[in-house]
């Protein structure tokens, strides 16, 4: 039986699997971070660490150094709470060594590694209960002082109860590493920093209105002079390319939880030193083109023209939820490809590996962390690969169960 290209580079990127197992670690608000060993078709918990404070939620790695960074989500705007940053040596069997803490601005849910122009490094955090973006100098040390704190505030609340303050739900980078996005899913604004390439200070830019009452989350950089296989805003891995001259078409994809919507934004650098975002498109990233009653898009991931959401709460897959795919058209529309079993509930997150062939969902409610095969020729996700449950379930709605899951790599 003659193989096709694709079936054989599955089968090759198995037997290399099988060769030198995959780690990837995962948060989960009971307290713990956990490694995780992927072993062919067996998935495993190999250590378990009580750690990152009272609420872990979201894991950051920078591969270069190897050190691993937990925000905990505890804590509040009220300056009485707190939350924490946590920084790990990786050992190359995944186990973690703590190497530094310090307390931070509560509610801290997502963190990017950034540079200036000389290649220093800083972590920048968005804190959605804290109503605030952070900075602080990498490498972390014990207790070291923030860098920078911008907080926020509303004079009116938005158009539902989840948006009575100001909550930025992520920070990521454009593709020239020279500017932070922040998606305020209280104030329906994306907040833009410039990035000085002396020092890297953030300089807040006119932040853009999104439509009342959408709730933006997470969103993603497209850029036509990049490396499609590079995830532009989320993976922390920072070009040095930093002149935006040299940037060609470059778009914003953004999803929105409260408004369950998807929107396109066509990208501009003007000369006042900042980003102009002007919106081409709005459409609701599901079959249908409606989103199911109580369902709300989470994250958002890209790989060249290809894009991944994934949907809390549609119970697509009964009992699971569901994993959707667009395609970006050459003018920069996006069209859905299909929908695919999440196998689990409330996939908060997902990361996709380097080589492009394998997603791992993490499903907060049911608490599992599920690996799901992708064709790196297609971009199609097809059968589960594994599944392991990572700590208790949690209730659908709530700050419990699974809160993250990342790559060693």
């Amino acid at each position: 039986m003659r193989l096709s290209h694709t079936t054989l580079l599955a089968s090759l990127g198995l037997a290399c699997a099988a060769i030198h197992p995959a780690r990837l670690w995962a948060t989960h608000y009971n307290g713990n971070v956990y490694t995780l060993t992927l072993d062919g078709d067996k998935l495993s918990i190999t250590d378990t660490l009580k750690t990152c404070g009272k609420m872990p939620s979201w894991l950051t790695f920078d591969s270069e150094t190897r050190v691993l960074y937990c925000s905990d989500e505890d804590g509040t705007a009220d300056p009485s709470t707190h939350g924490s940053l946590t920084a790990y040596h990786a050992l190359p069997n995944g186990k973690l060594h703590e190497i530094a803490s310090t307390k931070t601005i509560g509610g801290g849910v997502n963190s990017v590694i950034y540079e200036n122009g000389k290649g220093d490094k800083y972590l920048a955090i968005a804190h959605y209960e804290g109503s605030a973006v952070s900075t602080y100098n990498l490498p972390l040390e014990p207790n070291a002082p923030r860098k920078q704190a911008f907080h926020f505030h509303m004079d009116h609340p938005g158009a539902v109860a989840q948006q009575d303050s100001s909550h930025p739900h992520e920070v990521f980078l454009d593709p020239t590493g020279s500017f932070l996005i922040s998606p305020d899913l209280g104030a329906d604004l994306l907040r833009i920093y410039s990035i000085s390439a002396s020092d890297g200070h953030l300089q807040e830019c006119p932040a853009v209105n999104v439509t009342f009452g959408s709730g933006p989350r997470h969103g993603v950089f497209w850029a036509d002079d990049r490396n499609k296989d590079t995830q532009f805003g989320q993976s922390g891995r920072i070009t040095h390319q930093r002149q935006v001259a040299a940037v060609g078409k470059t778009m914003l994809y953004l999803v929105n939880e409260i408004g369950g919507t998807m929107m396109a934004f066509d990208v501009a650098y003007v000369r006042s030193g900042c980003l102009d975002l002007k919106k081409e498109e709005t459409l609701v990233p599901y079959t249908g083109n409606k989103m199911p009653e109580g369902a709300t898009p989470a994250e958002i991931r890209m790989v060249g023209d290809t894009f991944y959401v994934s949907i809390r709460s549609d119970q697509g897959f009964k009992p699971s939820d569901s994993m959707v795919t667009l395609d970006r058209s050459k003018n920069g529309s996006v069209g859905l490809r299909n929908k695919t079993d999440a196998f689990g509930k409330v996939p908060r997150t997902f990361a996709i590996n380097r080589a492009g062939d394998l997603v791992a969902i993490g499903n907060q409610a049911s608490a599992n962390v599920a690996i799901v095969r992708r064709d790196p020729e297609t971009g199609d996700l097809g059968e589960k690969v594994a599944t392991l449950q990572v700590g208790e379930p949690g209730k659908v709605g709530s700050a419990e169960g699974l809160s993250s899951v990342i790559w060693d790599e």
